[in-house]
């Protein structure tokens, strides 16, 4: 290593716990604090803490954006298009205008561009109006007029990417053009509605298959999934002379503060966002949205505050997805499992929108020395996808299985010639234990009615950082103690977390630190989306309470006549190492200060030994996340209806903060994996264009009887690469739920399913009961 005066050597615990810990230095900033010792050490960190905001959250005393109503509020409501493609040739609002209880009307189409006066999905906003009252803004949208000229479209991916497929982009591609810049992004080739391809490889595919003994090649189909949240978009803005307030639901107030200036050409220290309460996001309310623009230009119009939330078919058609794709696969291998090549050609359609690529889980999971890649984007007349739960793992895991059965491999077995990963391979071994992987049968082995199978798939996550994540400690002359940051709580327990890091740092209880989070006015925080919240906030902040810390020992030492650094804090007070009873209470000490407060506000520093790569403010760690599931499932072969009856998730996510949260964490992504196996699919009408399932009555989601139980194991996996040494766990638990499903599908009926959702009729046509489909 070399001599830098400010780095200083540590020595960290490193490794997987239930296996064995080892000692490993690092290079660590000068600034920062000595390593944190494994959590069976500590008093806080790694224990499983209730949320802090749990009690308001079930009293109803937390504020969530519809609570926020300021003096003067408008609403609003949105004319969207009934057309899945028209141009707009006029938007009349006169009649509208003449209401006296309108306040502001704004259009959302720009009709002297003719490259954007145009519709190209049903739902897509025309016209936004702002009113005294609900029931006024609703019936003055009745009284715009609208001229729209239908086009041709299509909303199906198989049809779009026809040769005499309707253009959802036929119009409206002259350079400069919002349209243009879309589908020319990246320099890729269009080739009719088909965006493509976007390549990657390594050594020498074709080769690889000819050397193989066993080539398995499929399609996979997954499905449009909608988010679904529980709290639909909304917020409320208010424009005033001298700055923008901004309550919306988001999972990132320092995006969504940076894309209002910019949208309103507004300075930085004129835009206040702000979050409280919030009902899931899950990917969906990571960007202001054009609902977001709309509100905030009706307030500029109207002078008032405007509170807009999106209705559940709203939320449904136009608050995002997850792009369906087709995936083709082809595995090469030898006898013993080894592979030799892997081909994905992968066309997705996130509708109007971009970016439903599927193979880089493909690339990086399994060793292989030749691989390629080919992923499309195919347009559609449907509402942009957008980020979600992670990309799924369907195609590539359900291929490996059938590779596996092909090659007369136990499935483990296979993962464990071809998975390089120690930290996998002891989460197979733990959860084969767990789920009873000996008593696995051969696949259709069960008689009767009720067949039963066991299914295992994994998943792979990198460990994703956003470097411009700050927060602020405070220590109070009273004792209190105050952590602030913009940093959103989205219902993942962050400020409960920030709170844990915080009092084992200063000794104290999570409950006597004060968390203010979600607002602006604090440092800006990180973004809550890619499982990279508690890896980017939880490192300053234990940073920001070991400085203030040992500032308040500099103020102790001299009243117990000791050295700063032989100073400690536990148990709520500040005694001498080694003599207890030399000591002041945390507030007595606080007490001493020559000040009213200590304060100090840390920024993400970058991982000890550098990150693998970084992205402007974001960065990957060298280490990757992940998680092995398994799945036992019944399948009833008369009516086609699969019940999962268990699910054994064993993950990893570096340091476990605390376990509470964590195994919610994973309970929620096996349950949203389990939904998206078998239920949930937005489903198009092909002559109109309209959702026909845009509600949560006929979009089938997961049910309290359909939930399996679910088996949680968390690994400890300390790598030594940050102050707290932690990362995220939602995308993980979540991408190997499906085909850990489909694979126990398989092993209980014999037959292989490759589209989801696997329903009933799915089921029965697999096992030809049923007649395919013209």
């Amino acid at each position: 290593m070399t001599e830098d005066a400010s780095l200083r050597i540590e020595t960290f615990p490193v490794g997987i716990a239930s296996v064995g810990l080892r000692e490993e230095q690092r290079q660590i900033p000068s600034g920062e604090p000595p390593p944190l010792p494994p959590n069976s050490d500590l008093s806080v960190i790694g224990k499983p803490q209730p949320r802090v905001n749990g009690r308001a959250k079930v009293t109803g005393a937390i504020r969530y954006t519809v609570d926020v109503a300021p003096q003067g509020l408008l609403y609003s409501r949105i004319l969207r298009s009934p057309h899945a493609h028209a141009e707009v040739r006029a938007i009349d609002v006169s009649a509208a205008q003449r209401d006296p209880r309108v306040r502001a009307i704004v259009r959302a189409i720009k009709l002297d561009d003719p490259a954007q006066a145009a519709v190209r999905y049903v739902g897509q906003p025309v016209a936004a109006i702002a009113a005294t009252s609900m029931a006024a803004a609703e019936e003055a949208l009745r009284l715009i007029r609208v001229d729209y000229k239908p086009l041709p479209f299509v909303v199906d991916m198989d049809e779009a990417r026809q040769p005499n497929a309707a253009m959802v982009y036929d119009r409206g591609l002259a350079p400069g053009s919002s349209a243009g810049e879309l589908v020319a992004q990246a320099g890729l080739p269009v080739e009719g509605n088909v965006r493509g391809p976007a390549r990657a490889s390594r050594g020498d595919v074709a080769q690889g298959l000819a050397s193989a003994a066993a080539v398995i090649e499929g399609e996979y189909r997954t499905q449009v999934q909608t988010h679904c949240c529980m709290e639909p978009h909304g917020l409320v803005a208010d424009w005033k002379p001298d700055g923008l307030t901004v309550h919306i639901s988001t999972q990132f107030t320092t995006g969504v503060r940076r894309q209002l200036a910019q949208a309103f050409d507004l300075p930085l220290e004129k835009v206040r966002v702000v979050v409280d309460g919030m009902g899931g996001g899950f990917g969906s309310k990571s960007t202001l949205g054009n609902y977001g623009r709309i509100a905030v230009a009706l307030s500029r119009q109207a002078g008032a505050p405007v509170r807009l939330t999106l209705t559940r078919p709203e939320e449904q058609m136009d608050a995002g997805n997850r792009p369906a794709t087709v995936q083709r696969i082809r595995l090469g291998a030898r006898r013993d499992g080894t592979l030799t090549a892997i081909s994905v050609e992968s066309h997705g359609t996130a509708g109007v929108g971009l970016n439903a690529g599927v193979a880089s889980f493909a690339q990086a999971l399994y060793d292989c020395p030749n691989f390629e890649s080919a992923q499309y984007d195919v347009f559609t007349n449907a509402g942009p996808g957008t980020a979600m739960r992670a990309p799924g793992a369907w195609g590539m895991e359900t291929a490996i299985d059938e590779l596996a059965d092909r090659l007369g491999l136990d499935p483990l077995a296979l993962r464990d010639a071809i998975d390089p990963s120690p930290v996998r391979r002891e989460e197979r071994r733990i959860g084969a234990e767990k789920i009873g992987w000996a008593r696995r049968h051969a696949p259709g082995a069960d008689p009767g009615p009720i067949e039963r199978g066991i299914g295992v798939a994994q998943s792979l996550w990198g460990a994703n950082v956003q470097t411009a994540s700050s927060i602020e400690v405070r220590i109070l002359r009273d004792g209190s103690v105050e952590a602030l940051s913009s940093v959103q709580d989205i219902g993942s327990g962050i400020g409960t977390v920030i709170a844990q890091v915080v009092a084992e740092t200063l000794g104290l209880r999570p409950d006597q630190i004060t968390v203010r989070i979600g607002d602006t006015l604090y440092p800006a925080g990180p973004p809550s989306y890619g499982s990279r919240t508690t890896a980017s906030i939880t490192p300053p902040a234990r940073v920001a309470a070991w400085k203030a810390l040992e500032a308040l020992f500099g103020e102790a030492a001299l009243a117990l006549n000791a050295a700063p650094g032989d100073c400690v804090a536990r148990g709520g007070r500040i005694e001498v190492r080694g003599e207890p009873e030399r000591s002041l209470s945390f507030a007595e000490a606080a007490q001493r200060m020559s000040g009213d407060m200590i304060s100090f506000t840390e920024t993400r520093s970058e991982d000890y030994g550098g990150f693998r790569r970084t992205f402007g403010e974001a960065a990957v760690a060298r280490q990757d996340l992940g998680g092995v599931q398994f799945a036992e499932v019944a399948v009833d072969v008369e009516t086609g209806i699969i019940r999962v009856e268990r699910v054994v998730a064993v993950q990893d996510c570096g340091r476990p903060m605390n376990p509470l949260l964590l195994e919610s964490q994973i309970q929620g992504g096996v349950l949203m994996g389990v939904s998206y196996a078998l239920y949930e699919e937005r489903i198009l009408d092909k002559g109109s264009g309209r959702m026909v399932n845009a509600n949560l009555e006929a979009y089938k989601l997961i049910g309290p009887r359909d939930a399996p139980a679910i088996d949680v194991t968390v690994l400890e996996n300390y790598q030594g690469r940050s102050a707290t040494d932690a990362y995220g766990i939602a995308e993980p638990a979540n991408i190997a739920t499906a085909p850990a499903i489909g694979a126990a599908v398989y092993n209980a009926i014999g037959v292989r399913l490759r589209s989801l959702p696997m329903t009933p009729t799915v089921v029965l046509t697999a096992l030809g009961k049923l007649p395919l489909k013209s």
